[in-house]
């Protein structure tokens, strides 16, 4: 069947429920749910309504389709980005996000290395996802899961590299951007390139630090070495960045994303020191930093 008639035959299923009916799961950030508890004779099709800036779904033994409406209930939001991260063993359904009235393909069953899927909104308010089940000969179990994550694109300074397209995703930072990534950025740490790995086949490369100092971090990405006195931890970034091992140290800045850390800015310190006390002196410095 034609890619675009099949979209669209989706989509009608999904409008209609099948047999003109919708079944709702409720409200949460979260979902875990059964296909197998589902009645086998209804051909409607369940909704699941999520609303909160980042959860996660797990639909196990995928049964017909299940659709999944993003809505956090913040009156002034303005999210216009959204983040779906497969889990590693995704299996038994397809999912699709609803754009201009049409279904378009965001995760296949068939996808070999699990990634973060980003697309802009439509709406601020609201975003539909449909998962629609694969056939299955047997009952075996397989698991549709995700996390998700809505985001805001302030479209200038420190912005999760992944979000970022073509040519602006490894643009270096200008002094602006790098004085707005110590104040904004969900971690801040300073230290030095331990080792760098790239990995082809995630289009992603790993830099490995030691961190004398920790000034902020959200989550526990970066543990203390009770060996040497310092903090190591894990940063990503995109492969294209071409991101090599340097001598010296360096203030990392970046954002945590479904428990992972992501290079923003990242200059020498001695670079950052200059370029910060210019700042004050002008009064200009958008928050104190502790140097």
């Amino acid at each position: 069947m034609h890619k675009h008639r099949l979209c669209n035959l989706l989509l009608l299923y999904v409008l209609l429920g099948g047999s003109g009916k919708l079944c709702f799961a409720g409200d949460f950030c979260s979902w875990k749910g059964s296909g197998l508890s589902w009645d086998s004779h209804s051909r409607a099709v369940e909704q699941v309504n999520l609303r909160c800036t980042e959860g996660s779904l797990e639909w196990m033994y995928p049964t017909r389709a299940l659709r999944v409406i993003l809505e956090p209930n913040l009156v002034i939001s303005k999210h216009n980005i959204v983040c779906i991260k497969p889990y590693s063993q995704f299996q038994g359904a397809n999912i699709y996000v609803e754009k201009s009235r049409a279904l378009h393909l965001l995760v296949s069953e068939g996808d070999l290395v699990p990634k973060v899927h980003c697309f802009g909104t439509e709406s601020f308010q609201r975003t539909s996802l449909f998962l629609q089940a694969s056939p299955q000969k047997d009952l075996g179990r397989r698991t549709a899961g995700f996390q998700y994550k809505l985001l805001k694109n302030h479209g200038s300074g420190p912005i999760f590299q992944k979000f970022r397209l073509g040519e602006d995703a490894c643009r270096p930072c200008d002094n602006d951007a790098v004085l707005m990534a110590v104040c904004r950025s969900d971690f801040v740490v300073r230290g030095s390139i331990k080792s760098v790995t790239h990995d082809k086949e995630s289009n992603i490369s790993w830099v490995d630090i030691n961190a004398v100092r920790v000034y902020r971090q959200r989550k526990s990405i970066f543990q203390p070495d009770t060996s040497t006195g310092t903090w190591t931890g894990p940063i990503r970034t995109l492969l294209q960045c071409g991101v090599k091992k340097g001598e010296g140290n360096f203030l990392f800045t970046g954002s945590e994303h479904f428990g992972d850390a992501w290079l923003g800015c990242a200059p020498r310190y001695k670079d950052f020191l200059q370029i910060y006390q210019t700042a004050k002196k002008l009064k200009v410095n958008p928050c104190d930093f502790q140097t």
